[in-house]
């Protein structure tokens, strides 16, 4: 391995990580005499427009400081967009070939920036296809896999080293609550989970790690049954979370609770918060208000006060052709009404619809 390459390329990513001012933390306004304040950790905001943007740099780091990538290396990935289009940001960086193995129903929105950063788009017809397509692409041609559904939960550095979870506490040590309650993020590879949930034992806070899953998603099942061979073998209508298989990168034992959240749920909600903040978000933030809507609900019911926090994993501009069209709501059968008239409620009364079971 070329050590000098690797040293320069090691430089050039983190040079762009320090010309990366930190993603912003938003108020998202509640009424005022519930005691309980609800922040937004903005993701979208990273250069490549998403959550996946540290993952990203993360795999990168780790495959380059253990000899995995060199100035030839062809980098794989199985991936349904956001980490594709972060990692073909980096892989341009450093002038490396980059191929994603990807659903064909990905959002052409995704496919097209993958592109845009030089990636090459692979498709496959069934989903969990995606993992043995992509490393039979990385034998064939001697490249390296960057598999973020195995290292996700090993390549960020969970103790600190600017990861997302000691961004969102330094952020907070000024708010009237500085020690979230909660703090609700979606199941996408598990590494997200895993991070928080092992910093908050590390710094020995008492936040508790909730996490959300859509639709069709095997990992709720794993969490409830403690089975990490839970598979449902279905994709998710809601990108960048669920997964049709447990990932390796999933840790059951640092995640305090788990809900499934219904799709047109998660769709109602990111309406709901454009039509109250102004952001425009992907699905995956719809899901993550779902849960830290239900969670208030019940602090309010207890007579708790508090802060939770959630991701606005990645802008909306994603989906215009989707989450936001109606057409295409219609297309899958998807009734978003009732959803709006209980988060419409929730915001009277406080108090949020019972989880699916």
């Amino acid at each position: 391995m070329n050590r000098a390459w690797v040293s320069e390329a090691i430089r050039i990513i983190e040079a762009d990580a320090n010309r990366s001012a930190d993603t912003h933390l938003h108020v998202f306004p509640l009424p005022a005499d519930w005691g309980i304040d609800l922040y937004l950790k903005d993701e979208s905001v990273h250069p490549t427009g998403s959550l996946k943007h540290r993952l990203a740099r993360s795999l990168l780091l780790y495959g380059l400081v253990n000899g995995q990538i060199g100035p030839e290396t062809v980098l794989i990935e199985a991936s349904s967009g956001s980490t594709a289009v972060s990692e073909a940001y980096f892989a341009r960086m450093l002038g490396l070939e980059f191929v994603t193995v990807m659903p064909r129903k990905t959002s052409q929105e995704k496919i097209d920036l993958i592109q845009f950063y030089g990636g090459r788009c692979h498709f496959v017809d069934v989903p969990p296809d995606m993992y043995s397509e992509a490393e039979r692409l990385a034998a064939d041609c001697g490249g390296h896999y960057l598999d973020q559904f195995t290292y996700a939960e090993r390549a960020t550095d969970w103790r600190g080293n600017n990861n997302i979870a000691e961004s969102v506490f330094t952020q907070m040590r000024s708010e009237r609550h500085p020690v979230p309650a909660w703090i609700v993020v979606g199941a996408g590879t598990g590494g997200t989970s895993a991070t928080f949930g092992r910093y908050v034992r590390y710094r020995r806070h008492p936040t508790k790690i909730a996490v959300v899953d859509p639709e069709n998603s095997a990992f709720y099942g794993a969490w409830q049954t403690r089975a990490l061979d839970y598979t449902t073998g279905m994709p998710s209508r809601i990108e960048g979370i669920g997964r049709p298989r447990v990932e390796p990168s999933f840790v059951p034992e640092v995640i305090d609770e788990m809900f499934r959240v219904p799709d047109a749920a998660s769709l109602a909600a990111i309406r709901f918060l454009r039509e109250r903040t102004g952001y425009w978000a992907g699905g995956s933030t719809g899901t993550n208000l779902h849960g830290a809507f239900r969670l208030i609900s019940r602090m309010l019911a207890e007579g708790q006060t508090g802060s939770v926090v959630t991701l606005l994993c990645d802008g909306g501009d994603r989906y215009a052709n989707t989450y936001y069209s109606d057409r295409w709501i219609a297309e899958h059968g998807l009734d978003l009404g009732p959803h709006l008239t209980a988060l419409a409620d929730f915001f009277e009364t406080g108090a949020f619809p019972a989880p699916p079971s």
